[in-house]
């Protein structure tokens, strides 16, 4: 019932406040993993909540939330039931895992509400074994963290509100407590469909071979194995090799690890492999070179020399899944190569469900996936670690990002050269936008009424005013059109 109040928080005056119903069509999912299930056992029941909300995840909140369920489904593993000081293990699990799983936290949000209620309900669970005390005290931090999440990020504080992930964390933690006082006697949440299928595969994100501006690449090589033993220490594997170079993953259990990194020299991380156990499926990458063959690539064919027809993906091509909202930005792709337009966009996140079906349905194990929204990145990385194929994420933010990056597409090309080549070609564009503000608002200098139409460059709010043809000129400015080459328009269907 909270959602829209979550929706609402949203820092920039553009319809795409909708980190609420992100959060909500998580959680319906998670529940909908459990709503017809007899299981008692808690442990598992948690792990089907995880696994629901992993699913069902929309959106950058969403994929997060998916990430505290499965650290909370961890701390409650093998338990039948739980008590404060499990529900406290089961928490600084959750925190753990939704810091684990985002390459650059960010205090001020979502995750600094799950620590700093970790903290909490550690404290708690040693002055009493009452779940509801626990609950109190983590509601009342979380609720004293979330207040002061303007003073962590500036934006916030501009925009006047607090954090809209935080907020929503807070309602659940919130609808728990209610339910330990017998506040809630009925969950109406309709179920999602979700799959079974759940493969742990991570493939390296193509922004990790995206050309430096130096032309130089610091750490050339990219190195990837699996290391297999007995009593393997993830956490100190992944210690020793982080440190030897960058763009580090490591993920695995006492048997099994998978490891990627970039580094100077491929002989360390596979000579300290080899001293813990037996490594198998070894892939050792010059990105240097890759690199400058993708420079001294002829200069790519502008969008008028694209045929118009319908494409077709054969067996071991790189495939295509973008994300497009209309369905005439997705005939556009489909007319430049897509494989697969899923449908979305600023207002209408897919789920991580529903873009790992995508790639399942494209009929070649390498695919390329194109989010084309900032707040679909991290359902499509999730995707692609779910899938079994060879998937690169290029991490489009903008419809014209996705159709240059189009451009770029070799299908008959090796997947990661592909994947690098069309990150290049996504970052040669800048994007306006023009859409009517929500709510009135002053930030980064610029004030805006609620109702007016404001602009934007590349996400960035940089004018408003009560006339179109104004606030169009005012972008174009500010986008130097001098120094461009080609202006292309995309238009809603309520333009004539």
């Amino acid at each position: 019932q909270n959602h829209q109040h979550v929706n609402a928080l949203n820092v920039f005056p553009v319809p795409d406040g909708d980190t609420g119903t992100n959060m909500l069509l998580t959680m319906k999912s998670a529940y909908g993993r459990i709503q017809n299930s007899e299981e008692e056992n808690v442990g598992k029941v948690a792990e089907q909540l995880a696994h629901g909300a992993l699913m069902g995840a929309r959106g950058n909140s969403g994929v997060i939330l998916s990430q505290i369920w499965r650290g909370l489904a961890k701390g409650l593993k093998g338990k039948e039931t739980f008590d404060a000081a499990d529900l406290a293990q089961a928490f600084q699990a959750a925190s753990d895992t939704a810091y684990g799983g985002v390459m650059k936290p960010v205090e001020g949000t979502i995750l600094t509400i799950i620590r700093e209620g970790a903290s909490e309900a550690a404290d708690a669970a040693k002055k009493s074994r009452d779940l509801r005390f626990l609950l109190e005290r983590v509601l009342e931090r979380c609720n004293q963290a979330l207040e002061r999440t303007p003073e962590q990020l500036a934006i916030l504080k501009q925009a006047g509100v607090v954090d809209s992930g935080g907020q929503g964390l807070v309602y659940i933690l919130e609808g728990m407590l209610n339910y330990v006082y017998g506040k809630m006697n009925e969950l109406m949440f309709t179920a999602v469909p979700s799959s079974n299928h759940v493969a742990d595969n991570r493939q390296i994100s193509a922004q990790e071979l995206a050309v430096p501006d130096g032309g130089s690449i610091e750490n050339p090589y990219d190195v990837q194995f699996i290391l297999m033993g007995e009593n393997l220490n993830v956490i100190e594997v992944r210690n020793r090799i982080d440190a030897m170079g960058d763009s580090t993953v490591v993920v695995g259990d006492e048997t099994t690890i998978k490891v990627h990194i970039h580094v100077k020299d491929p002989g360390v991380p596979l000579s300290y492999g080899i001293s813990l156990g037996k490594i198998t499926d070894v892939v050792v990458e010059n990105m240097q070179m890759q690199m400058e063959e993708i420079v001294q690539t002829p200069t790519m064919p502008t969008a008028t020399a694209v045929p118009l027809i319908k494409p077709t993906v054969q067996p071991g091509q790189v495939g295509v899944v973008a994300v497009a909202a209309g369905e005439g930005l997705a005939e556009i792709f489909r007319s430049m190569g897509a494989s697969f337009v899923v449908s979305g966009g600023q207002t209408n996140n897919p789920s991580i469900e529903e873009l790992f079906q995508a790639i399942q349905d494209v009929p070649t194990d390498k695919v390329v996936i194109l989010p084309n929204n900032k707040n679909i990145i991290l359902a499509a990385e999730a995707a692609r670690d779910l899938s079994p194929k060879h998937v690169a994420v290029v991490p489009t933010k903008t419809a014209p990002q996705g159709l240059s990056a189009m451009l770029a597409l070799n299908p008959d090309g090796e997947l990661d050269e592909t994947a690098a080549a069309m990150v290049v070609a996504s970052k040669q564009v800048s994007t306006g936008e023009i859409t009517c503000a929500t709510r009135s608002v002053t930030l980064d200098g610029v004030s805006v009424n609620e109702g007016e139409f404001i602009g934007l460059v590349d996400g960035r709010l940089c004018t408003s005013g009560s006339e179109l043809a104004g606030v169009l000129t005012a972008v174009l400015a500010d986008m130097d059109m001098e120094e461009r080459e080609l202006l292309s328009l995309y238009y809603g269907q309520d333009i004539s």
